[in-house]
């Protein structure tokens, strides 16, 4: 996944903001809160997609090849993966954690503040 494919699929999501920041990583918000990442990477490395995930899903990425805990995020206790690498999951399935952890995101929004933004999740 190249940055355009990540920017433009980040900002596909209802209700979302971009910025650029901590070193030039692509953040993407939704309600003021990050729920994907996306920078950080070396010269001619695959763009490193950071993402919030559930506590299970926490616990079968954080030893999936090509995955880590998110450098910062994870050791302050939260649930957050990094794929810096595409050997243990392919694009079409880090979209799919990246439209969960944008859900995840959004639930954790108050119910005042998705009806604000138009946001509908389950």
């Amino acid at each position: 996944m190249t940055a355009e494919d990540f920017n433009r699929f980040c900002g596909s999501f209802a209700a979302t903001s971009h910025v650029v920041q901590w070193g030039g990583a692509n953040v993407w918000k939704v309600g003021g809160k990050v729920f994907a990442v996306g920078g950080w990477q070396d010269a001619g490395a695959p763009l490193a997609v950071t993402f919030k995930c559930s506590e299970m899903g926490y616990e079968i990425l954080r030893d999936t090849p090509g995955c880590r805990p998110a450098p910062y995020l994870a050791s302050r206790g939260m649930k957050w993966i990094q794929r810096y690498e595409a050997s243990g999951i392919d694009d079409a399935g880090l979209r799919d954690y990246v439209s969960e952890s944008y859900r995840l995101v959004a639930l954790g929004l108050s119910k005042k503040k998705r009806i604000e933004l138009g946001i509908e999740v389950e």
